[in-house]
């Protein structure tokens, strides 16, 4: 039959030019399952330091952050600064900042980078625009069509009638389970 023919081109050609986006959103959905246990799209690195400051200091300014930022070679990245309160003072650096605690002079050094690929793929992931949605939807139409003209490629005992049905079920029954007993 002609439909079959016509099944097998489009599951096949539907499945070549998907294939870079069913990459992209394999790789981030594996990475936004474990956002509990990591950071998917940024690296934070923290350093710690011990700065000296004047005895019950009320004011600061930008002088004094640039001098504490010099000491740990963060000059050059000064944004601005502020003390949120008597105790701490926040110096923000490009990618990141430092806050200092004002009674013991402890200073957490904290920077941000982007982690390569996984924050470009995670970016696309979360639909960063009109155009990309419209994209996205029109891939997650095309993962139904490859899923639907997927079950009929194969006749007989190993296609949809056969072990592709016992197949197909597992594959329906376990999310429905999980919703069962998690949700």
């Amino acid at each position: 039959m002609k439909w079959r023919k016509w099944n097998r081109i489009i599951h096949r050609d539907f499945g070549y030019l998907f294939f870079g986006m069913t990459i992209i959103y394999s790789i981030s959905g594996i990475a936004v399952n474990h956002i509990s246990d990591w950071n998917p799209s940024y690296n934070i690195e923290q350093k710690q330091y011990s700065i000296e400051l004047s005895d019950n200091q009320k004011t600061f300014t930008k002088t004094e952050a640039l001098e504490i930022l010099n000491s740990i070679g963060e000059k050059a990245d000064y944004k601005k600064h502020y003390m949120p309160n008597n105790n701490s003072i926040k110096i923000f650096i490009k990618n990141g900042s430092l806050t200092i605690d004002t009674k013991t002079g402890t200073a957490v050094l904290e920077k941000i980078t982007r982690k390569p690929i996984l924050h470009q793929v995670n970016y696309l992931h979360y639909n960063p625009g009109k155009w990309w949605t419209y994209f996205s939807d029109l891939f997650a139409l095309s993962l139904i069509i490859i899923a639907v003209s997927g079950l009929l490629i194969i006749k007989g005992k190993k296609g949809i009638t056969g072990r592709g049905a016992w197949l197909t079920g597992i594959g329906i029954l376990v999310p429905i389970l999980f919703l069962i007993l998690f949700y």
